[in-house]
């Protein structure tokens, strides 16, 4: 099919690329603002704007929260009906639904604290199941008030999720997509080093004054040589992260009777207990075993703080309570759990010394899920995801600008169709999120559903964005740039200045505040990432419009690289 093993590679490399290019500027882009994603949730949400706390009193203040928690609607309707056994007794009421474990979660950048209840399901189809529906709260640990449930966290709660899975709900469709990406992405990883044999050359090489098929190319190959072990690390690491739980088939997701099994033949291997006993206890001092927990790990020398906090068989006779390190100080994701019968405080076990595959596991984890407190190092993260977007962004416009002069001398629509999508992937798709925030300062404080609103106007501005790219694309047809590229860069900088400035109106939390007079980096460092943001988006339009000046350009560039020569073979 091909004359050489490089121009099959080269094959794979463009039209994979492509395909799975789509998904991989989301992941990439969302990616890079989830290392910031608490910082982003306290700018949404004004009344969180307060130091990082660490996990407060359990007995005080933690208890009497999770005993206010409900369970959750929908998850009621959605699940309870697949769990009841309705031989056994009709369904038991929501609110009458017994709790069944309690747990507490906080970061080292969370001034708030995040709380949960598993309620047991009465009558049950599958006994030794995890028979849960669940209710969750967010509550300000300096007084254990709740923050608004429907309030959405934009960072944490929709930008994270939105890189791993899409919003794509439904039976994990999206974590599979985005899976399937990853793995395309090794692939196309690996070609484009088989494609490139003066890798190195190609460090040093960008030709901005060039034609916009040599520029883009230039900046393509560039990004992709300098993030390249980033790139690479992300995806494997990506996939490390999910294949447990999805993609082998040993998963809660595709074996689940045989997940199930082990977690019971794992609990009589620790000496926890996995199902309740049936017979009351109380519920003694965790306080206390959180002081003790503390006292075992200085004593290790790792002394610190709570991190996660979980309640198991709550008010059985078996029940026990497990706590963790906040891993903060290092980059491996570990908890160093202790835990403890929790009706006398006495330590029933603690986490044994990792093996050499867990201690690799649990490094790569952490350095994806970046849980530490190095700031530099998440500045470098972000600076290798956008770098990623880049790569992906200019290899769209590569595949555009060379083939768009052929298909406008035959007629054809297809670099059309995907410059318009590409629009859509990048300068679409970041106002859509600048736009989020910007409705997010817009609508009021009190608005019930705010977070629903927020999230319509996320999809509406990304669709509107759709539109406009391809109605703003007839002269792609005629080998010319589609102005929709320089339109979208003008809103985006609108976009983000609008946001900056409806901070500063709703809030009173203008730069000089947030940097100077009362210093809060988190608002600061949303502000000032928009406004640079804005810079960017409205420097680009203006060299657009240059671009745009230049005209058609309808013959077959001479200069081209010999291997961007054996590419356009392919």
């Amino acid at each position: 099919m091909f004359s050489s093993f490089r121009l099959s590679m080269a094959w794979l490399h463009t039209w994979f690329g492509l395909v799975i290019g789509f998904v991989l500027i989301v992941v990439f882009f969302f990616g890079t603002l989830s290392v910031f994603d608490r910082e982003i949730d306290r700018w949404a949400l004004p009344e969180t704007r307060f130091d990082p706390q660490p996990m407060p009193s359990f007995d005080q203040v933690l208890l009497p929260a999770l005993r206010k928690i409900e369970p959750d609607e929908a998850d009621y309707a959605a699940n309870m009906p697949a769990l009841h056994d309705l031989a056994k007794g009709p369904m038991t009421p929501r609110q009458e639904l017994p709790a069944d474990e309690y747990w507490a979660y906080t970061t080292h950048r969370d001034p708030v604290l995040r709380l949960g209840v598993g309620f047991g399901v009465p009558n049950a189809k599958d006994p030794d199941g995890h028979n849960h529906i669940h209710g969750e709260a967010t509550i300000d640990p300096r007084t254990g008030a709740a923050v608004r449930a429907d309030q959405l966290k934009i960072g944490s709660e929709w930008f994270y999720p939105m890189h791993y899975s899409l919003h794509l709900d439904w039976k994990s469709v999206g974590i599979f997509i985005v899976g399937l990406a990853a793995l395309v992405m090794l692939a196309a990883l690996v070609s484009g080093v088989v494609m490139h044999r003066k890798i190195f050359r190609e460090f040093f090489t960008f030709r901005p004054g060039k034609h916009t098929q040599r520029s883009a190319l230039d900046l393509h190959n560039l990004t992709g040589v300098v993030a390249l072990p980033f790139h690479f690390f992300f995806a494997f690491t990506g996939l490390v992260i999910f294949a447990a739980f999805y993609y082998l088939p040993v998963s809660q997701f595709q074996l689940k009777p045989l997940h199930d099994r082990h977690e019971v033949m794992e609990a009589a291997a620790t000496g926890l207990p996995h199902k309740a006993s049936g017979i009351p206890a109380s519920l003694a001092s965790v306080d206390a075993m959180v002081l003790e927990a503390k006292r075992r790990w200085a004593a290790r020398d790792m002394a610190g703080e709570v991190g996660f906090l979980q309640v198991h068989h709550v008010g059985d006779a078996d029940n026990f309570v497990s706590i963790y390190r906040a891993g903060s100080d290092r980059i491996a994701l570990v908890g160093e759990g202790i835990h403890f019968k929790a009706s006398t405080g006495e330590v029933l076990r603690e986490d044994p010394p990792r093996s050499v595959v867990s201690e690799i596991n649990e490094f790569l984890t952490g350095l994806h899920l970046q849980h530490f407190e190095h700031w530099f190092l998440r500045w470098l993260y972000v600076l290798g995801g956008l770098l990623g977007c880049v790569c992906i962004a200019t290899g769209f416009v590569f595949f555009v600008e060379k083939r768009k002069a052929t298909h406008a001398k035959t007629g054809g629509q297809g670099s059309r169709v995907v410059d318009a999508l590409a629009v859509t992937a990048v300068s679409g798709m970041v106002a859509a999120a600048i736009g989020m925030l910007a409705v997010n300062r817009m609508l009021p404080a009190d608005l019930a559903g705010k977070g629903d609103w927020e999230k319509m106007a996320f999809w509406g501005v990304w669709m509107l964005a759709l539109l406009h790219a391809f109605w703003r694309s007839a002269p792609v047809v005629q080998a010319r740039m589609n102005p929709a590229w320089r339109e979208q860069c003008w809103a985006i900088a609108a976009l983000a200045v609008t946001a900056v400035g409806l901070n500063w109106i709703t809030t009173g939390d203008h730069l000089l505040k947030t940097m100077f007079t009362a210093p809060y980096w988190a608002v600061a460092g949303v502000d000032l990432s928009l406004l640079v943001s804005a810079a960017i988006a409205a420097w680009a339009a203006v060299r657009l419009a240059r671009r745009g000046q230049l005209g058609p350009r309808l013959q077959t560039v001479q200069d081209a690289t010999p291997v961007a020569t054996e590419a356009a073979h392919v």
